[in-house]
């Protein structure tokens, strides 16, 4: 349906401008309030002639130029802006000659202007403020036009000028008033309004919303008092003239932004930044001529002259289309369509007199064009050019319907919805008819068949959608009647017919994968028209389209198989074109895992196309896709390892070589996340709900879950290969540093003696964390941090006799910490502190520590020993100690030992204590000292006191205890031990305060025997075969240890 010229936007008064004075208003005027038209026009109803005398096209002509060169107000969007190529397209349109055509534009060119006017319709306003007591208000409009000064947005001079009321700006006879309107926030005027300006380029339309306030009394306003912001207006009011009617707002549009016709809603602008919101105003505007100088204008109506024009421009339209051999589809070229358009609004012509005009021209087009017939025919699914063509022409047929005559000569006429119904329904077959005859293929054959099958089939659902979109709701607007649920009922049946008839011939021979493309195709498009379905409300019965895709099933293996084959081949190509070289800095995989990743989109894009209907069908088809896409992603990994093979074969540069696996590896990457978002692409879980009533949940989880399982792991195996690959070129360099870093000279220092290693470090992991994605880099990581750990393990066991290599071992392990752990970019602090971390740690920190300080360590550890011992099952002592800071003494009260072992053969012991001050080298110049012997005495009582000249700086270090070994003396042979006790010196009175010590407490000791396993602090000491100190100090501990296992208690005593 081509478009006749359309209006844009309805407007409430009919006919031209001409007839309408200068300044004179337009009140109220509705579509009601206008007389029948089809009356006031019935002497033009018939159609003219399609041939002017050559007198009457000169003065069309001279008609059609004065509309262009007077033309008002911005273009529309698909209308064309150049006035040169208009006037070209009325040349060509009208057959002028060029000397002809300057003659003509030069004579319209010194034609009197005509008299520009706006024509402006205030409709309504919402939200408005409530300026009386009650709430609400009495809103009135003054508007009019400003001249002579032009309205420049951005300002603020113009900001004030834009915002000055009319009464202020415009002389009072310019001025035009709406009717006030009572008691309301959201008024409704409907008044039209002509206002006359000269130069558009420097003319502003303004529009001032104003408050009538009567004088009223305090009584009339205080009934009227609703809630407290009514008071306050009272009191306000009362400080403002009586009678003075309120600002509500203003409106100011400049005529040079204005389309020809323009209906839109603007916000009312304050005078002051007071109430900002104050509500919207509906407006519409149109730019319209009066008293135009040519001829035609003058001595024919309005609708005439337009009929004439129109007449004309679609017979040049017809006759363009018929010298270029083809058909013309009614559409109206975009510059006659703005020609028309201009014409329309600058006469003024109605809505109901552009539909007549349109409908006698496609009327009178008819009958000598049988293509524009065919065209202009409203069927139910042609396209939507003609929709605003098509409302005209049903809302003609229902006033001619209405009319006195029609009802005289036709009454016994079936109603009009039946008549047009039927002949809707006729018209559908017919098209449907000779759309397929369009579609016949030029060469026989089955898949030429197929194709203009689908082509039928893909017209017909494009032209139901304009249907749906366009012509259904004209129809149920004029005439009631659903006119898609029509059109797809008939169509679907007459779809249905040749469809099955076209897969029912295919069926009997093997399909070839191009006629399986062209079926699948088929199958898309038939179930996108079921899918146009209105739905059983609007329907009676089945459709014939019901349980089409039965038509299509042996068509399934082959689109499968083609499926597979054309993503095969384009992995194959895209690895082949690879050249293994990150997309960008931040996308690291190559083009071949890009094209993969459509690829595989792709795949999930054609399951979700076929959508099978049947449950348990479906299953098998995507289990089919599933195992597809799980092999195509194991052939890409090969293919991917065997073009970086290809590539890397001729190169010298290792770090290319490195380059390409760390792409390898990024690429199989991204190839498993494409992977496991196949649950959500091929829509698993409504597949589960579906099948859930024909299989078992095992059977779901043993295929689907299984494959994708499969496929997963294999993936990672391969990422774990290309990364442990990569891992293994580093380590080579990390042992070599490791054992460098354990030769050096004692002179170096250790801060320095690992410097090397953690400049390789940061070279390579650097590199390889530009060229690897995240996960990929973390799993190097872990590779490394565990050879690395391993190796530090490896050196710390073959060094533990050297303090020095041990010592740089331990900064290598705390530098290396820090260097993985990467300020949190690197591995978590859970995957750095492994147990093998925690015991290098340990051993390192011993190793490191010089043989002194081993020593101390080991009295902490039996001063802990002695803490946590509870059980006097080997016997205690009991002493009291104090210190006396003055004297720098420490005296110790031995009292007595009790509960000893009987280790004579008599059944008891000799026993004395020896007491000395560990360790002995902050002790060095104190000697031990020992009690009397008590003979054959098992709770031996002592009380003998000895005083130790001893600072107190040395007692109150870690590890400063006073050692009570308890032996029993044998005359024979060596003393044999009872046990030992630890007082640890900095819990003696007197060295933990300053004051001298009081009562001294006395505190009893279990004794403790050495460990009989074998003490780490004392193998290590025991390693340092040059140490005298360390040496002397292991044989006198080995020799309690050998003592405590000769004498061990026995079970329950």
């Amino acid at each position: 349906m081509w478009p006749w010229p359309v209006s844009g936007h309805k407007v409430s008064a009919g006919g031209t401008c001409a007839a309408v004075s200068p300044a004179i208003k337009i009140r109220r005027r509705r579509v009601r309030d206008l007389q029948d038209p089809l009356a006031q026009t019935a002497q033009e109803l018939e159609p003219p002639s399609h041939h002017l005398s050559p007198e009457e096209r000169a003065l069309l002509y001279e008609e059609a130029l004065y509309t262009v060169l007077h033309r008002l107000g911005q273009p529309e969007p698909s209308h064309v802006r150049e006035a040169s190529e208009l006037l070209q397209y009325l040349q060509e349109a009208f057959h002028m000659e060029p000397e002809e055509h300057q003659q003509m534009l030069q004579q319209v060119q010194k034609l009197e202007k005509p008299i520009f006017c706006l024509k402006a319709t205030v409709k309504q306003a919402k939200g408005i403020l409530g300026k009386d007591v009650s709430g609400f208000s009495d809103p009135y409009c003054l508007l009019g036009i400003e001249q002579g000064v032009g309205v420049q947005g951005g300002s603020p001079g113009s900001r004030h000028r834009q915002k000055a009321v009319v009464r202020h700006t415009i002389p009072e006879e310019q001025t035009h008033r709406t009717q006030v309107i009572t008691q309301t926030l959201n008024p409704v005027w409907e008044e039209t309004f002509i206002l006359e300006f000269e130069d558009i380029s420097n003319s502003s339309f303004h529009l001032d919303m104003w408050d009538m306030d009567t004088v009223e009394s305090v009584r009339q306003k205080l009934g009227e008092l609703t809630d407290l912001h009514g008071l306050r207006r009272i009191f306000k009011e009362a400080r403002k003239d009586k009678g003075q009617d309120d600002f509500l707002g203003n409106v100011v549009v400049r005529l040079q932004d204005l389309r020809c016709r323009e209906d839109q809603w603007y916000p009312l602008e304050p005078c002051t930044e007071t109430y900002p919101d104050r509500g919207q105003c509906h407006l519409q505007f149109q730019l319209i001529h009066k008293r135009r100088a040519p001829a035609a204008s003058r001595s024919q109506p309005s609708y005439m002259v337009h009929l004439h024009l129109l007449q004309q421009l679609v017979s040049h339209e017809v006759t363009r289309h018929q010298a270029g051999s083809t058909s013309w589809d009614g559409s109206l070229s975009p510059q006659a369509a703005t020609i028309l358009f201009l014409h329309a609004t600058q006469k003024d012509l109605s809505d109901f007199h552009q539909s007549l005009a349109g409908w006698l021209i496609a009327a009178s087009t008819r009958a000598w064009s049988s293509r524009a017939a065919a065209s202009c025919t409203p069927s139910p699914a042609s396209s939507t050019s003609g929709s605003r063509a098509g409302s005209r022409e049903n809302r003609v047929l229902v006033q001619m319907c209405k009319m006195k005559a029609f009802r005289e000569l036709c009454p016994d006429s079936t109603p009009l919805p039946r008549l047009v119904t039927e002949t809707l329904r006729t018209g559908t077959v017919q098209w449907f008819h000779l759309k397929q005859q369009h579609h016949q293929p030029m060469v026989p054959g089955m898949l030429e068949a197929g194709r203009a099958l689908l082509s039928l089939v893909q017209d017909i659902i494009g032209d139901l959608h304009q249907c749906q979109h366009t012509w259904n709701k004209i129809f149920q607007n004029t005439l009631k009647i659903d006119l898609f649920s029509m059109a797809f009922l008939e169509l679907q049946w007459l779809v249905a017919k040749r469809v099955q008839d076209h897969t029912a011939a295919v069926a009997g021979s093997p399909v070839s994968p191009e006629m399986g493309e062209s079926l699948f195709q088929l199958y898309v498009s038939v179930k996108q028209l079921c899918q146009l379905d209105p739905g059983p409300t609007e329907r009676d019965g089945v459709l014939a389209l019901d349980g089409f895709h039965r038509w299509f099933q042996p068509a399934i293996p082959s689109w499968l198989q083609k499926t597979y084959s054309v993503a095969l081949a384009r992995v194959q190509r895209a690895v082949q074109m690879d050249e293994l070289v990150p997309l960008s800095e931040l996308t690291k995989h190559s083009t071949s895992a890009v094209d993969l990743s459509t690829c595989f989109a792709q795949i999930s894009h054609t399951a979700r196309q076929l959508d099978w209907p049947d449950p348990e069908e479906a299953f098998m088809i995507t289990v089919k896709f599933v195992e597809d896409t799980c092999r195509l992603a194991l052939v890409y990994c090969s293919l991917i390892k065997a073009r970086a093979q290809e590539l890397s074969a001729g190169q010298k540069d290792q770090g290319q070589a490195a380059n390409m696996l760390c792409v390898v590896v990024n690429d199989m990457e991204q190839l498993r996340l494409v992977i496991g978002k196949l649950p959500t692409q091929l829509a698993w879980e409504a597949l589960e709900q579906r099948v859930g009533a024909v299989l078992e949940q095992r059977q779901l989880q043993n295929t689907l879950h299984a494959q994708l399982q499969g496929a997963l792991a294999g993936l990672g195996h391969e990422i774990r290969t290309g990364v442990r690959t990569l891992a293994k070129q580093l380590e080579v360099g990390i042992a070599k540093h490791i054992q460098k870093l354990v030769g050096l000279k004692e002179s170096v220092l250790p801060e320095d003696a690992i410097l090397p290693l953690m400049k390789f470090l940061e070279v390579k992991l650097c590199y390889l964390n530009t060229n690897l994605v995240q996960e990929n880099f973390s799993s190097l990581l872990t590779l490394l941090w565990t050879y690395t750990l391993t190796l530090l393990m490896e050196g710390a066991a073959s060094q533990r006799s050297c303090p020095l290599a041990s010592s740089r071992l331990k900064t290598a392990l705390q530098n290396l910490e820090i260097c993985f752990y990467a300020e949190g970019c690197g591995l978590p602090p859970a995957a750095l502190h492994t147990n093998t971390f925690q015991a290098l740690q340990r051993d390192l920190e011993l190793q490191a520590t010089s043989s002194r300080e081993l020593i101390q360590k080991y009295f902490c550890s039996r001063i802990q020993q002695q803490a946590e011992t509870a059980s006097e099952e080997l016997g205690a002592v009991t002493v009291k100690a104090s210190y006396r800071t003055s004297e720098q003494k420490l005296r110790v009260e031995l009292l007595s030992a009790s509960s000893l072992l009987p280790l004579d053969s008599n059944g008891s012991s000799d026993p004395f204590v020896q007491l000395t001050l560990e360790p002995r080298h902050e002790f060095p110049e104190l000697a031990p000292r020992e009690t009397q012997k008590h003979k054959k005495d098992l709770h031996p009582l002592f009380d003998e006191t000895f005083e130790f000249l001893v600072p107190a700086e040395p007692c109150q270090k870690d590890g400063a205890c006073l050692l009570l070994t308890v032996l029993d003396h044998d005359t024979l042979g060596a003393d044999d031990l009872e046990g030992e006790a630890f007082l640890p010196l900095r819990s003696v009175p007197g060295l933990t305060g300053p004051e001298e010590p009081g009562e001294v407490p006395q505190t009893r000791l279990p004794l403790t025997y050495p460990a009989l396993n074998g003490d780490p602090i004392l193998q290590l000491l025991e390693s340092r075969k040059g140490d005298r100190e360390a040496q002397a100090f292991v044989r006198l501990r080995r020799q309690r240890a050998k003592q405590a296992s000769q004498h061990a208690p026995r079970p329950g005593r």
